[in-house]
């Protein structure tokens, strides 16, 4: 017994300490801890692995945006598709990028770029998660409400010489034009063509809205001379008075003899039906066309253009820049109200300051600057002292051969010079000569069978050289050297010639003027010699871009093409 007790005295404090043990809570939170502690290193790592995604996934958008937009942008030169890549490969994220897709009409263009964003993790790898993955897009566009375009056009003579180039350019241009107005359903956009060569052809209707000075009635020659003080900027003035340029031909030269060369007659080519070297050819074809979005009107318009004379940049880009000066609005409203233009054309052009109209110029030339001829004021209308006999020979009166002497008759004058005899008279040419005893009458101011010109009579039948020389020269020369000065005196005073160092810088100070009102100006060198095409590399808005295009015949529809796709203005849509 007393054996037995001792034992369970033995058991008793183990039992005890056994029964503290179950109740004893101290350390039993540690297991817990030690779980919520890795689940908050797990959420913290998810935290920074989203963190890093979303950092990557903003330097991918940003990305995007900027290069869709650079891709959208009118001035800018290279492919949409390539400058997207361009821009990705420079942000080392090139192997991100996904499909671009560009997408463009007349006045628009739209360029959307999308990229994929992977993001390796870190702690979620933990969860099997090893990448998170997105798609990131990005979309600009390039629009404009309302375009208004002036096609300036070369149809000067050597556009006929390689007659391909005349016959590619209509080609090119009536595809322009179908390109460009294709995508217009509205209305919104507005063409005028400038043909141009010597002068620039305004037309009977164009030139009426101006205050035009000394006017002559030659049919279809509807010409004005502008002063070189308005090619520093882009309006023109309906209330100055411009002289309308004389239909003659002060260009083509004549036999320098001392015998008698009759002149030739209209200077004609019959093969052409045109003529030569008249400033102001009359070939309606060639008139100007104010705004206009008929695809017949228009390109019946480029079938008819016809390619003759000398080449005026200058003046071609002038009037290009003035149909789209907001100067000329009010021409457009009396046409519009006339019906000659569509109605809703009627109250443009639009200011250069709105931002829904994009102004654009082509100017297109195949050649450079040839000097340009421009009449004394003295001899553009008025009566001349010349005489047309019924048998269609001339004589001219010069007042230095009339006797001083204050008498009613003079028989000792013989004021009259008749070319083809080589000899004075007291009388005009008449058909006959005069008898030796007919006397010199100032006060008769008619002969019969013979009728005193006015000067646009006369250079409307005869070269300007040609009355130079056998009405002046040969008249008052008593020389070789003196016939020669006469001839030269009264060509220049007839007409005189503006260098084309003049030309070339009117043509710079007019691009620079529509420059810097917004207008963009597009130009084409169509197998132009090295001045010409310089000249108009120097005319365009950016020259080392696509702006200019230096092309060979064949090339020539793909410069419209280029153009017609590059023009609108930029916002981002998304």
């Amino acid at each position: 017994m007393i054996q037995n007790v001792m034992r369970n005295s033995d058991v008793r404090p183990v039992r005890a300490r056994l029964r503290a043990f179950r109740h004893d809570e101290s350390g039993v939170m540690a297991p817990l801890v030690l779980i919520l502690f890795v689940l908050m290193i797990l959420v913290g790592g998810i935290a920074v692995d989203v963190a890093r995604y979303e950092t990557r996934r903003v330097e991918i958008q940003n990305t995007l945006d900027r290069a869709t937009l650079a891709a959208a942008s009118m001035t800018q030169a290279l492919a949409p598709v390539t400058v997207v890549n361009d821009w990705f490969t420079k942000a080392d994220l090139n192997t991100e990028l996904g499909a671009v897709t560009v997408t463009t009409g007349m006045n628009f263009k739209n360029v959307r770029a999308e990229a994929d964003v992977t993001s390796k993790n870190y702690f979620m790898s933990m969860l099997e998660i090893d990448y998170l993955q997105g798609v990131d897009s990005s979309q600009a566009e390039q629009r404009v409400t309302n375009v208004e375009i002036a096609l300036v056009l070369d149809v000067s003579g050597s556009m006929y010489n390689q007659i391909s180039r005349i016959t590619n350019l209509k080609t090119a241009a009536k595809d322009f034009i179908d390109t460009v107005l294709d995508s217009d359903t509205e209305n919104k956009i507005s063409i005028a063509i400038v043909p141009y060569n010597g002068q620039v052809n305004l037309g009977p209707t164009l030139a009426a809205k101006f205050n035009v000075s000394y006017p002559h009635s030659y049919p279809n020659s509807y010409c004005i001379d502008l002063p070189t003080s308005t090619f520093a900027n882009t309006t023109l003035s309906r209330t100055t008075a411009f002289p309308q340029a004389p239909f003659d031909d002060g260009w083509s030269s004549t036999t320098q003899s001392t015998s008698y060369t009759a002149p030739i007659s209209n200077y004609y080519d019959s093969s052409r039906r045109l003529y030569s070297n008249v400033w102001c050819n009359p070939v309606a074809g060639n008139y100007v066309r104010p705004f206009n979005n008929n695809h017949t009107t228009l390109k019946s318009q480029i079938d008819g253009l016809v390619a003759i004379g000398a080449t005026s940049i200058d003046l071609g880009m002038k009037w290009g820049t003035f149909l789209l000066d907001p100067s000329s609005r009010s021409i457009n409203a009396e046409l519009a109200g006339s019906r000659l233009i569509p109605a809703y054309f009627g109250n443009r052009p639009a200011d250069y300051n709105d931002d829904e109209t994009l102004k654009v110029i082509v100017l297109m030339t195949d050649g450079e600057n040839f000097v340009q001829e421009r009449f004394g004021d003295a001899y553009r209308t008025g009566t001349s002292p010349i005489w047309l006999a019924n048998d269609g020979r001339y004589s001219i009166f010069h007042d230095t051969r009339v006797d001083s002497r204050t008498t009613s008759t003079i028989c000792n004058s013989r004021p009259f010079w008749v070319p083809h005899l080589g000899a004075w008279h007291s009388r005009p040419w008449t058909g006959s000569s005069p008898s030796s005893s007919a006397c010199y009458v100032p006060a008769t101011t008619s002969y019969s069978n013979t009728t005193r010109q006015n000067w646009q009579a006369v250079w409307a039948a005869v070269r300007v050289q040609w009355v130079a020389w056998e009405l002046y020269a040969r008249a008052l020369g008593t020389s070789s050297s003196t016939r020669t000065s006469t001839f030269n005196t009264w060509l220049g005073n007839f007409r005189t010639l503006t260098d084309t160092d003049v030309m070339d810088s009117r043509l710079d100070d007019v691009c620079s003027a529509a420059k810097n009102n917004g207008v963009l100006v597009y130009g084409i060198a169509f197998e132009a010699p090295d001045a010409g095409a310089s000249a108009i590399r120097s005319c365009v808005s950016v020259p080392k871009s696509n702006y200019f295009f230096d092309v060979s015949v064949l090339e020539i529809d793909s410069a419209f093409d280029a153009i017609a796709s590059n023009l609108s203005q930029l916002r981002l849509t998304q």
